[in-house]
């Protein structure tokens, strides 16, 4: 079987030849590429710290059993998602296997929908598992490196931009509200870049007029009363590098016609100077308005904007991005701990549901400030924590937990709106019958069976 790299995996060990083969089908045709075989001992390649995917097993298996294999998973890494799939009746095995650290089990003989349900909910756990590592290990090797979190369809847009775009020289012009995170794109597309200069960040709006044009192209000994020597502008200083102009829609408009001219002929005269200077940066400018809008206001150039403007990127509000809440309040919970030398706060899935409803009208920062009064113990309708504070580093309840958590929480609002019927709550929650069924058994969650009768 062809391994595709873009798609999830799957580990599956089934002695039945029969089984294995209509198994592995049910899995690919799910999405999966699946690596089948007959025994634990075929097996072996793929049980690794780092697969990035499921390992579905039979119990009984000639040499090494599937609780072997669950073992080895385990140990290797605890977190690595492994389904058993036990004979009907064998009540014991799979308790054995669930006290085992197993993610789940099956019973023999299965629904290919209630495999696939099972799997992808395990594939899903996995992906924010290893997504949670890879931005902790970034972390850790560039702390001064913002990373860009989430999973979301929105943040896989801008972070395929990015990859896009990164690597080349083209200036790039970054739209958002205020806290979506654009100095965070600016970083990562310079980094995209490999280009070995300096990153330079100007806050246009935070720039008085007065000392503007001095501030972004310099000045000589003498071009004002107090320019007692030569200053290098921050254009001619990210030689190599690049220039990050924030709140570009505040340049003085005097200013704009300048900095037109710059862009487009790649040098510049210092404030006082004649003698043209070349410049080797990339700009990337930012702006929480309408440039476009601006110029038909009179109060932006149209020029500049298309100059600056040559690539977009869009950044989205938080209010549509809400499934990157749980792994972005993870992320800066775990930092504002360290920060503070304070342990993380434990959260219930009804206020993750609450946070996940809210406006957010500042966006990640606000959210980032939230997470720091969550350390702090500030913030509302919070639990807080027993026992001493800790440095940071400990253990919190998991994302996947969480995950797990919010989908009890909205299933049973939906049983409960639905009077206990489960055909008009799987109707309510897009699911089949057979898979709520599924899922109030393994929440513990009661169904009213007469109810669902016809």
């Amino acid at each position: 079987m062809e391994n595709n790299a873009s798609m999830p995996e799957a580990l599956l060990i089934e002695d039945e030849r029969a089984v294995r083969m209509a198994t592995a089908q049910t899995l690919e045709l799910g999405g999966f590429t699946v690596h089948a075989c007959s025994s634990a001992e075929q097996a072996q390649p793929w049980l690794q710290p780092e697969f990035a995917g499921v390992i579905v097993t039979d119990v009984r298996l000639p040499g090494r059993s599937g609780l072997d294999v669950l073992a080895e998973a385990v140990a290797l890494d605890p977190d690595l998602p492994v389904i058993v799939v036990t004979g009907h009746g064998d009540v014991g095995m799979a308790v054995e296997a669930m006290r085992a650290g197993a993610y789940d089990f099956i019973e023999k003989p299965f629904a290919a929908e209630r495999l696939m349900e099972t799997v992808r909910r395990a594939q899903e756990k996995r992906r924010l598992v290893l997504e949670n590592r890879r931005l902790k290990a970034a972390w850790a090797a560039h702390p001064d490196m913002p990373v860009l979190i989430g999973q979301s369809a929105e943040t896989e847009r801008v972070r395929k931009m990015i990859r896009s775009v990164g690597p080349t020289v083209v200036d790039i012009l970054i739209n958002g509200q205020t806290g979506t995170g654009k100095e965070v794109v600016a970083r990562q597309l310079h980094a995209a870049s490999g280009r070995k200069g300096p990153f330079v960040a100007i806050n246009c709006g935070a720039l008085p007029e007065t000392v503007f044009e001095s501030e972004i192209f310099g000045h000589e000994a003498g071009a004002f009363t107090s320019a007692q020597k030569r200053r290098i502008g921050k254009l001619e200083y990210a030689k190599g590098g690049t220039v990050f102009l924030d709140e570009i829609e505040s340049t003085p408009l005097a200013l704009q016609v300048k900095l037109l001219r710059v862009l487009q002929e790649r040098s510049l005269e210092r404030l006082g100077g004649n003698e043209p200077i070349g410049i080797d940066c990339r700009v990337i400018a930012a702006s929480k308005a309408d440039l476009l809008q601006l110029s038909a206001q009179g109060t932006f150039r149209e020029d500049l904007y298309y100059r600056i403007g040559v690539v977009n990127i869009n950044l989205p509000r938080l209010a549509e991005r809400r499934d990157d809440i749980p792994l972005l309040l993870a992320h800066f919970v775990q930092l504002a701990a360290f920060r503070y030398q304070r342990s993380a706060p434990q959260w219930t899935p009804a206020q993750m549901a609450q946070w996940q409803a809210r406006d957010w009208p500042g966006n990640v920062r606000e959210l980032r400030n939230f997470a720091d009064r969550l350390v702090l113990g500030v913030a509302e309708g919070i639990a807080s924590v027993a026992g001493p504070d800790t440095k940071a580093g400990m253990e919190f309840e998991s994302l996947p937990h969480q995950v797990d958590a919010y989908e009890r929480l909205l299933i049973a609002e939906a049983m409960s709106a639905s009077d206990g019927n489960v055909a008009t709550a799987a109707e309510r929650l897009g699911v089949p019958k057979k898979t709520l069924y599924d899922k109030l058994k393994k929440y513990h969650l009661a169904a009213n069976r007469p109810a669902d009768c016809g």
